[in-house]
């Protein structure tokens, strides 16, 4: 009987051990299997890591302050509303009502952006306003009291180009501070404004700026300089940030840009009373119109900013385009706001 009992408890040992053994195995197996997979997801994520390109301000002893900092990347999130864009887009151009047109769009929530025909260059019109409304804000920083200087519009000033929105313009014999002229150039897009205030601006803190932002600096003389989207979006990233000027001068910047009375693009796509930063721009010829706007729009928990840049034959349709599209990334960004 004790032989028995013996054969008996080995065998109970036999099968236990060979259970252990298969239990230990399999773990062995799956733990080697997770980190082959943890090894390939991260191989595969690094393959797809974005790049960051770093802006800092040049001119400084001691510092180099931070403007951007800029990832090489689309937003996955976003492609959603891209693609819905693109729709628009393509609607518009299949009707024949534009040529083409493009779109930059970033969320401020998170810093993610995308963009759409981020190649095509345009002409900017009056959104080179913005600009120079940074430019002399920061020739007022370098000579304090600038704003209030008093300027005389004192010798007619032809603008060289007719414009389809107009609004109101200095007169003729009248004075107006630098501060005043802003608001001319900016609330109402007035040229003349625009012109007075140039003639009094250093090229060089103009020149300066596109530097500093890493553009190609315009050349005074040249009859056009042209932007993309993403490119021109830098000046209106610039003031949201406070990243060039300082945080009252971009304040105020932020302010003059919210009493813009253009309210034939980004603002058709908007509910009333929506507190909106922007300006707008045209130019063109009788062959080809085009018509531009970016903005800042505050929306609440998930401000954003959107550039629309187009070309076509006719304002109505390109401001109708501007608006259709401002409309979609608005209830885009107010379901994720939500």
């Amino acid at each position: 009987m004790l032989s028995f009992k013996n054969k008996k408890f080995t065998l109970l040992h036999i099968i236990l051990f060979a259970f252990l053994a298969g239990v230990a195995s399999f773990g062995l197996t799956s733990l080697w299997k997770e980190r082959q997979f943890t090894e390939k997801s991260a191989a595969a994520a690094s393959a797809y890591t974005c790049n960051y390109e770093v802006k800092r301000m040049n001119g400084y002893k001691f510092i180099k302050p931070l403007m951007f900092v800029e990832e090489d990347c689309e937003s996955d999130q976003l492609m959603g509303v891209k693609q819905n864009i693109t729709t628009i887009i393509d609607r518009y151009k299949s009707l024949g009502d534009i040529t083409t047109a493009s779109v930059y769009l970033r969320v401020y929530g998170n810093s993610e952006w995308i963009c759409i025909n981020e190649s095509e260059r345009f002409e900017p019109g009056s959104l080179f306003k913005v600009p120079v409304l940074i430019s002399i804000l920061k020739q007022n920083e370098l000579n304090p009291g600038f704003l209030n200087k008093k300027l005389v519009y004192n010798q007619a000033i032809d603008a060289g180009k007719s414009v389809s929105f107009e609004s109101k313009t200095i007169q003729l014999g009248e004075s107006y501070t630098v501060r005043e002229l802003l608001t001319y150039m900016i609330k109402y897009s007035d040229n003349k404004a625009t012109i007075l205030l140039e003639k009094n601006l250093e090229p060089k803190i103009l020149q300066k700026l596109f530097s500093d932002f890493g553009l190609e600096v315009p050349n005074i003389y040249a009859s056009q300089y042209l932007f993309s989207t993403k490119d021109y979006s830098y000046f209106m990233r610039a003031i949201y940030n406070a990243a060039y000027l300082s945080f009252e001068d971009s304040e105020f910047a932020g302010e003059l840009l919210s009493q813009c009375n253009f309210k034939e693009g980004i603002l058709l796509g908007l509910p009333q009373n929506t507190k909106v930063a922007h300006k707008f721009g045209e130019s063109g010829n009788q062959v080809e119109k085009q018509l531009h706007e970016s903005a800042i729009v505050y929306l609440d928990n998930q401000p954003y900013l959107l550039t629309v840049m187009t070309k076509g034959k006719d304002n109505k349709k390109l401001s109708k385009l501007i608006g259709e599209i401002s409309q979609t990334v608005y209830n885009d960004m107010k379901i994720e706001a939500n």
